[in-house]
């Protein structure tokens, strides 16, 4: 690594975390620590809602799924929009007006304690594995580039995160992403002008090769819900933005820190549309560097290489001094900003959701003190599923796979509570109970065929969270609504 490359990355990198750790004050409080006191311009939580976003699985697994395939999972950039109107309209003011920071005590409120614990287990579980594969995707540059042990990356980097979020609280997460956001948006772009004019024949090629080999092909319309058609990657996105802005508490959260409700939604509506062109941006990069290698196939290795290395590959082989210090700066940003989310937003559960639970009077110190040994303890169980995660071909699909089994179908609990006044305890119960079981059957139907031979329909893992969802509405609402007609007319 060029003497240049290493001081740009190590001025970006050292700096943000200095920025993060600037924000520590000896006298601060729990609310400050979840909520940054209702005092975020809009603007900047709205970036801070793009960098949730805009992870490193976005920054190296888009090229490389664009890299090896097409731009079939672009189609979940597309479901963005429907997505951030419903939360500007009616999540944003929803929970602000109910005063808990945590997501799920709204689903206590409507179903009883055993509601809000399931669904904070499911979300705790979908925050690990996704900062296990932020974590992974952090260090494959540095080894690339470095040869730096990939399991001693994870760790360092992952102590900077957990250090400046322990330290600065929601605040300071959400300031270093605003700034984060720009660093990343910026080395993106200026990789993708190199990538284009550094073909022979000029920018133009690379679309000229992108088109002969159906490069952009969004995928089939048909109604096939094995594989990853465009339907089945649309309706996912639809399902899992709902998810992220109705009931994630990495949003929630963000939504109380905006210092008014009109701050608010200007901020999920600016967040979420920012993300759709970057997200066009690292698509278009990993089309390109399939062009740049078709035409300079000697330049790749000659045993091959797995897609989500080729951008990392890039940018430590062909890109020139200075600009490969800054997309690797730009890679830690895009993951820092995510995993530090994950570890506050974590954190802040923990607490709400459990802790407060049993110490129902805990002073404002002992709360503090519960936030960063729990903020330590995420960061530990991130580390650990990153390490986990070595031999996995596809980042991203691991990624979407998991995010759809591990949400559990708690969207559809509380579309459940939130749109069916009539639904109970009980009716919630059995519904959720119905979903899971579907949803472990869709995750699990590939393997049992496999494995015993059977023949059963397969139905793609992304639209876990799809049927597991509308299960839970459907088999909610039918039960409260037949029964209690069946109650009626027998009391009648």
């Amino acid at each position: 690594m060029h003497i240049i490359d290493l001081i740009v990355f190590l001025i970006f990198t050292g700096g943000i975390v200095v920025f993060g750790c600037s924000f520590f004050k000896k006298k601060t409080s729990s609310d400050d620590f979840t909520s940054a006191g209702r005092s975020l311009p809009g603007w900047v939580v709205g970036m801070s809602i793009f960098a949730t976003y805009v992870s490193s699985i976005s920054y190296l697994g888009y090229p490389g799924k664009a890299f090896s395939g097409d731009w079939n999972a672009f189609v979940f950039s597309l479901s963005i929009p429907i997505a951030s109107y419903f939360a500007a309209k009616y999540f944003v003011p929803f929970y602000r007006n109910m005063g808990s920071v945590s997501a799920y005590s709204f689903l206590e409120h409507r179903f009883g304690a055993w509601a809000r614990l399931y669904a904070s287990a499911c979300y705790l579980l979908t925050q690990i594995a996704r900062m296990g594969s932020i974590l992974f995707l952090l260090a494959l540059p540095m080894n690339i580039l470095m040869g730096w042990n990939i399991q001693m990356v994870i760790i360092i980097t992952s102590a900077a995160i957990i250090i400046y979020s322990m330290l600065g609280g929601i605040k300071a997460v959400i300031w270093t992403e605003a700034i984060q956001s720009f660093i990343l948006i910026g080395g993106a772009l200026a990789c993708l002008v190199i990538l284009l004019f550094s073909m022979p024949e000029g920018p133009m090629q690379t679309f000229d090769i992108a088109m002969a080999d159906n490069k952009f092909y969004l995928g089939d319309l048909t109604g096939d819900l094995s594989h990853s058609t465009f339907w089945v990657c649309l309706i996912y996105g639809v399902f899992i933005n709902l998810q992220n802005y109705g009931i994630d508490q990495n949003y929630v959260q963000r939504y109380h820190t905006a210092k008014n409700e009109k701050e608010a939604k200007f901020s999920a509506l600016f967040g979420g549309y920012l993300f759709i062109p970057v997200s066009a941006i690292f698509f278009l990069i990993g089309t390109a560097l399939y062009a740049y290698y078709q035409v300079y196939p000697d330049l790749l290795p000659a045993d091959g290489i797995k897609a989500d290395y080729v951008f990392p590959f890039f940018i430590v082989n062909q890109l020139p001094v200075g600009m490969t210090g800054l997309l690797i700066a730009s890679i830690f940003a895009a993951g820092m900003s995510t995993v530090a989310t994950s570890v506050t937003s974590s954190s802040t559960i923990i607490l709400t959701d459990y802790y407060k639970r049993f110490r129902k009077h805990a002073s404002d110190k002992e709360q503090l003190f519960v936030l960063k040994i729990s903020s330590l303890i995420v960061g530990v169980l991130g580390i650990i599923i990153a390490i986990a995660l070595l031999n996995v071909e596809s980042i991203l699909d691991a990624w979407w796979k998991l995010s759809s089994i591990f949400s559990g179908g708690m969207l559809g609990l509380f579309l459940l509570g939130y749109l069916s006044k009539k639904a109970r305890n009980i009716d919630a119960i059995i519904s959720v109970i119905c979903g899971v079981l579907l949803i472990c059957w869709i995750s699990l139907t590939s393997y049992f065929n496999e494995t015993f031979g059977w023949n059963f329909p397969v139905i793609h893992e992304y639209l876990a969270i799809v049927f597991g969802t509308m299960l839970i509405f459907f088999v909610g609402f039918l039960s409260a609504h037949l029964f209690f007609k069946y109650q009626k007319n027998k009391v009648e």
